[in-house]
């Protein structure tokens, strides 16, 4: 298997504003140079994360599924993160995978933010999402979600490559944010990609960013801290084999299964 190229975008969002927020974030695309795979962007890219669906969710075809779909293309990458979603009576936090092709596949955010009302207005994903892409496996999962290890919790017998969280997760729990995505590296000897935002949001929230990018032993590979910035990097297949190999804590993991 062939190393994966990854992209993300740190930025500031614009509150309630989607097509505001598709331009920065298309003007951030631009600017990377070298050829990627995956392009990953906050959790609520086009509004914040926001208790207002009912005024700004999309049907999951609508303007930002079409953007998505030209900036992939363009890329020839997958382009990932998630938005408010109205599908059948009901609001979703809901991350789409969207390839070069135009295809994509979909998760809904599994855990809802309860400090914020998240479970009130928005219903929880029941299923997770395990993507093969260019020969890798990626599991894709929304900001609370890191604070979950059983659904983040790699499958010995098929375990993915690649773990990544979109966030937008604030500046006053930013040791839990840091501190978890590195146990969820170790835990899994996964790649582990968190990214989250910067700025203050309509609610008064600040965000400092953080994202980062981890290798399986739980070592940074980068670490952006505050700044607006679009950053690419190579994982190497080779190395994740190798460490495996030498160190397989995944065969020793306890026997049950995730699900709904």
């Amino acid at each position: 298997m062939s190393d994966l190229t990854v992209s993300f975008i740190q930025t500031s969002l614009h509150w309630h504003e989607p097509e505001a927020n598709r331009q920065a974030l298309a003007r951030h695309a631009a600017t990377i140079s070298v050829p990627t795979d995956l392009l990953v962007l906050p959790e609520m890219f086009t509004t914040g994360f926001s208790m207002k669906p009912h005024e700004l969710a999309e049907p999951t075809d609508g303007p930002t599924l079409a953007w998505m779909r030209e900036l992939a293309q363009g890329q020839d990458a997958v382009v990932t993160g998630s938005l408010m979603v109205q599908e059948a009576g009901q609001y979703f936090n809901r991350l789409l995978w969207v390839r070069p092709d135009g295809s994509y596949s979909h998760y809904d955010k599994r855990h809802r933010f309860t400090m914020a009302g998240e479970h009130k207005v928005y219903a929880a994903g029941t299923q997770r999402l395990i993507e093969e892409w260019r020969g890798w496996r990626i599991c894709p999962l929304v900001c609370y979600d890191l604070r979950f290890p059983v659904w983040s919790r790699n499958d010995p017998a098929a375990p993915y490559d690649l773990l990544l969280y979109t966030a937008n997760w604030p500046a006053a729990r930013r040791t839990a944010w840091t501190t978890l995505l590195r146990a969820r590296a170790i835990e899994n000897l996964a790649y582990t990609m968190g990214v989250n935002r910067i700025g203050r949001d309509g609610n008064g929230h600040d965000y400092v960013g953080d994202s980062a990018l981890l290798d399986m032993r739980g070592d940074y590979l980068v670490e952006v801290g505050n700044q607006d910035t679009t950053i690419t990097r190579t994982l190497r297949r080779d190395e994740l084999l190798q460490f495996r190999q030498r160190f397989p804590a995944l065969q020793d993991a306890d026997g049950f299964v995730v699900n709904g």
